[in-house]
């Protein structure tokens, strides 16, 4: 049996099966790509959902974790830290915000979004006890936790996981109308993508997400956006808000604020909105530790130079370019923003696709069935994106 063979096989006997991997085993990365046990190299184009947006092995980021472990890597939050005031003021100033709270996951972050929105519903808009409500949009990816999965429409996600927590109200993506409709006075916040991730990087129709800052500030109700995909230069923005002009009450932010390196998340928001916790209602041992502060600071300051941003903007209108020019003959639709799109291919499912393209030398993720998710890191080089995607366009000749 070959290395990879018996890596799977070892994994597979003491895993739970919550996961599908492509049969690959990798052991090595740097900037775009990444190597196998066997020694191959493969141009990743996923990115780890776009927690690698700054690629393998940044050596600014590495330097600061490096640097970082020697010192101290958590205190818990009983007690300050000195890497703490820095990582949160910074972001703070990033999103033109005022507080954060940090968190590790993404679903942790959202869980807390969540809970932020029902206290400020509570305490501040003054919504009776128990009648709170948040709109939600169809389609959603919000993450796997309970609460979360209770209100996604994917039926892999619901599936034996019930009873549910009450309190969402599911209206179609980028519908402003049906949005409108949904809301009343016991609504607190509605809480969207800006742009769909999981669901095969789907774009909202243009103004919608201005109109969902209208309704929201008409009716009195936190905007929050999930920006944990889309954020952080993916889309060739901050973030993908700021494709419209448009600023939430509260981000939601995760993966690409690691570097790759730390699982660290965060909700950022005003002072007026965050201000409702008080010591004692939530919390997280690992949440903010020095170690995630440090890498957070580091990315933070990396996109602070706008680089990032600049970068996936203009590769982006080549990745653009050259995902036009796949044969009509076998994609149903193209659909990019930034160094981000979701091809939905005609005759094939997604994953087999994905595992034509490991064998051509990149790494791609299926989605829903017909559609493939490419996600480059903002690092990779034009030739090396151009060669990425004649990969796909061989693939499905």
């Amino acid at each position: 049996m070959s290395i990879t063979g018996e890596e799977i096989e070892r994994a597979e006997a003491a895993l739970a099966h919550n996961y599908h991997p492509l049969p690959v085993v990798l052991t090595e990365g740097k900037g775009a790509w990444v190597t196998d046990v066997e020694g191959r190299r493969y141009l990743d184009l996923l990115a780890g959902y776009s927690a690698l947006n700054f690629g393998h092995g940044d050596d600014e980021l590495l330097a600061v974790a490096h640097a970082q472990l020697d010192r101290l890597t958590l205190t818990s939050r009983a007690f300050h830290h000195n890497q703490l005031g820095t990582f949160a003021s910074e972001l703070a100033e990033l999103c033109g915000m005022e507080m954060v709270l940090p968190m590790n996951t993404g679903a942790e972050a959202v869980e807390t979004a969540i809970k932020t929105a029902r206290k400020w519903g509570y305490r501040v808009k003054g919504v009776p006890a128990g009648r709170a409500k948040i709109v939600v949009a169809g389609g959603n990816f919000h993450g796997r936790t309970v609460t979360i999965v209770g209100f996604s429409d994917d039926p892999e996600a619901i599936a034996d996981h019930g009873p549910f927590t009450p309190g969402f109200v599911t209206v179609p993506f980028g519908d402003a109308e049906a949005l409108r409709a949904a809301v009343d006075e016991d609504t607190v916040a509605v809480l969207i993508e800006p742009i769909q991730g999981e669901g095969g990087v789907v774009l909202p129709p243009d103004g919608y997400l201005r109109a969902v800052r209208a309704i929201c500030s008409e009716a009195g109700v936190l905007f929050i956006a999930d920006e944990i995909q889309s954020g952080l230069g993916r889309t060739g923005r901050t973030f993908a808000c700021d494709h419209e002009d448009v600023v939430p009450d509260m981000y939601v932010l995760g993966k690409a604020l690691g570097g790759g390196i730390m699982p660290v998340s965060a909700v950022v928001s005003r002072r007026d909105v965050l201000g409702v916790f008080r010591p004692g209602e939530h919390g997280s041992t690992f949440g903010g530790n020095p170690l995630a502060c440090a890498v957070g600071t580091a990315v933070v300051r990396k996109l602070k130079t706008g680089e990032p941003q600049r970068r996936a903007d203009e590769l982006g209108r080549v990745f653009a370019s050259v995902l036009s020019e796949l044969p009509s003959s076998a994609v149903d639709a193209v659909r990019v923003r930034g160094l981000w799109a979701g091809i939905d291919v005609r005759g094939r499912t997604g994953r087999d696709v994905c595992e034509g393209l490991l064998g051509r030398g990149v790494l791609a993720k299926d989605a829903h069935g017909s559609t493939i998710r490419l996600a480059p890191p903002l690092v990779v080089s034009e030739e090396d994106l151009r060669w990425g995607v004649s990969q796909l366009a061989a693939e499905l000749a």
